[in-house]
């Protein structure tokens, strides 16, 4: 199997979630005849009379199938409503929960297993069929008024701007795995880009966004044919059928090796593409600042989410993008997101949507402030070009000078903070 294969087929049953009930359904079946087998060889037949057993399962039966319609019905429109009040791009984060798979498997395995066992009711009933569907029913209902509890807490603005803080965190140190602090004789920027034409050049074949890259097989093709490759499109850009796709100094790699070492879908996600994070938290800022919603409350807490980002961003060395085999010399080149990039995306809408919320321009310089104290001297500049930026808005924006005033102070809470 090759890393395409292994990355498609890892995204399909990380996001499906139309699977996970289909195993259940199988799991139901196999369980009942296994369960069957049981009644048979211990002999337990229940006290009720068979008729009575069928009114019971068969009330069940019918009733988890409402069940289970109305548990997807409410689920979808849950996900539609806040995804309209947020961002559509959270509709995957969201189908990606474990919580919501096990809970819909469990509904599924129930209603199946439940059927199965009112089909094997004859002049008899099996004792441990009949438990199994029974308390199997029981366990639903606490399972759903979990899973209610669950959903409508997840899909609130705080959880899930955390939820994709977390990840954008976790994907930010794995792309930029150095601190700043840490010196090398021989940085990975520092070697330098060949200097020779390409020897050939890779078209995609596909149209769609770059997800990901197999940076570890990549480099071993390098090594193994002695050359240099460098994947032109930045993880997270769309390419068409057509555009370049890569580039091969050196000796000439055949198209199929390079194009099953890179995954293109439809829509980016945050697995090798540190910018999505922002790019995710910034449009949920700006949705909440819109005159529709008007919410600065919850773009505060996307503010909070982006500083976060923003630390870490701040404290790392961002010259990746450069892969050495263990000669030291150089195999794979690739783009990453430069500090103007971060700056650039964090900042620029939310502070010209929200340039008359003084909670937002608060918060904002609060965060300026807080990032030029740890930033390396050289990107010190552009965090005081964003801040001067704020200043003039500011100015612009309020015309009282009281409230010019206010909003020239940072503030962690937007209002009623520290100043």
């Amino acid at each position: 199997m090759t890393w395409l294969q292994r990355y498609r087929a890892v995204s399909f049953f990380r996001s499906s979630v139309w699977l996970p009930p289909v195993v259940g359904m199988v799991a139901a079946l196999l369980l009942h005849r296994v369960i069957q087998q049981v009644d048979l060889a211990l002999g337990w037949q229940a006290s009720v009379a068979p008729d009575g057993a069928r009114s019971v399962l068969g009330a069940l039966v019918s009733s988890m199938l409402t069940f289970i319609v109305f548990v997807f019905s409410i689920l979808l429109v849950a996900v539609q409503l806040a995804s309209a009040q947020l961002t559509p791009r959270i509709i995957a984060l969201v189908y990606r929960s474990n919580v919501i798979k096990f809970s819909l498997t469990i509904f599924v395995y129930t209603f199946t297993y439940t059927l199965a066992a009112l089909s094997r009711i004859e002049q008899s009933v099996p004792q441990i069929s009949q438990w199994v569907a029974i308390y199997s029913n029981i366990f639903c209902i606490a399972l759903f008024i979990y899973m209610i509890d669950y959903v409508g807490k997840s899909l609130r603005p705080i959880s899930l701007l955390t939820r994709i803080g977390n990840a954008g965190e976790r994907v930010l140190r794995e792309v930029y795995p150095r601190s700043v602090s840490v010196t090398d004789a021989a940085p990975a920027n520092a070697v330098p880009r060949p200097d020779a034409e390409p020897s050939c050049v890779v078209a995609s074949a596909h149209t769609g966004t770059v997800l990901a890259f197999d940076v570890d097989g990549l480099r071993e093709i390098a090594q193994r044919t002695d050359c240099v490759i460098e994947l032109v499109p930045q993880v997270g850009n769309f390419v068409t059928r057509g555009d370049l796709l890569f580039r091969v100094y050196g000796h000439a790699i055949a198209d199929h090796q390079l194009d099953h070492a890179v995954a293109i879908g439809p829509e980016r996600t945050i697995e090798q593409d540190p910018e999505f994070a922002f790019r995710v938290i910034v449009d949920i800022a700006c949705k909440a600042l819109s005159p529709a919603i008007n919410d600065p409350t919850t773009a505060v807490l996307a503010l909070d989410q982006i500083h976060r980002l923003m630390r870490v961003v701040t404290t790392r060395q961002l010259d990746t993008g450069r892969v050495l085999d263990d000669t030291g010399r150089l195999r794979l080149m690739y783009r990453t997101p430069d500090w103007e990039d971060f700056v650039g995306l964090s900042f620029t809408e939310i502070r010209h949507y929200g340039r008359e919320s003084i909670q937002v321009v608060r918060r904002m310089r609060a965060m300026l402030e807080n990032l030029i104290t740890i930033a390396p001297p050289k990107r010190v500049a552009l965090l005081h070009e964003e801040l001067e930026l704020l200043s003039r808005g500011i100015a612009r924006d309020f015309r009282d000078p009281e409230d010019q005033v206010r909003a020239a102070c940072g503030d962690s809470l937007g209002v009623g903070g520290a100043t």
